[in-house]
C-alpha cells in the first residue's frame, strides 16, 4: 500500500481508463506523497481501491493542481486550500445552472 492509514471509500469503479495509479497520480500532480496522504486523511481526496492498488480519478489531478497553486500563491494550509477549491467548484456548478435557466426564459 502506498500510504498507510488511508481511509478508502468503497464505490463502484468508473471505466478503467478514467483512473490513475498511485505513481502516475503523484507524477501528474507534482505533490509529495505525504501531502496527498494528508488530503486523503482529511477526506477531501477519496481514492478507490482495486485489489491492493489505490486509484484516483483524472479530475482529481485538475483539482490538486488548483489546490497546489492556491496554497503556494496565497500561503494557504491544506484545509484552507481544500475549502477554496470546493467553493470554486460550487461556483462553477451554480454558474452552469444559471446559464441553463436563462436559456429556458
Amino acid at each position: 500500500m502506498p500510504y498507510g492509514g488511508i481511509r478508502i471509500v468503497e464505490s463502484e469503479l468508473p471505466i478503467r481508463s478514467e483512473l490513475l495509479g498511485w505513481s502516475q497520480f503523484i507524477e501528474l500532480t507534482g505533490l509529495h506523497p505525504s501531502r496527498i496522504g494528508e488530503l486523503i486523511d482529511m477526506g477531501w481526496l477519496e481514492p478507490v481501491l482495486s485489489g491492493e492498488d489505490y486509484l484516483f480519478r483524472k479530475r482529481d489531478v485538475y483539482r490538486l493542481r488548483k489546490f497546489q497553486r492556491l496554497c503556494q500563491d496565497f500561503g494557504l494550509s491544506s484545509t484552507g486550500g481544500s475549502i477554496i477549491v470546493d467553493l470554486l467548484e460550487r461556483i462553477e456548478v451554480l454558474e452552469r445552472e444559471v446559464r441553463q435557466l436563462r436559456r429556458l426564459l
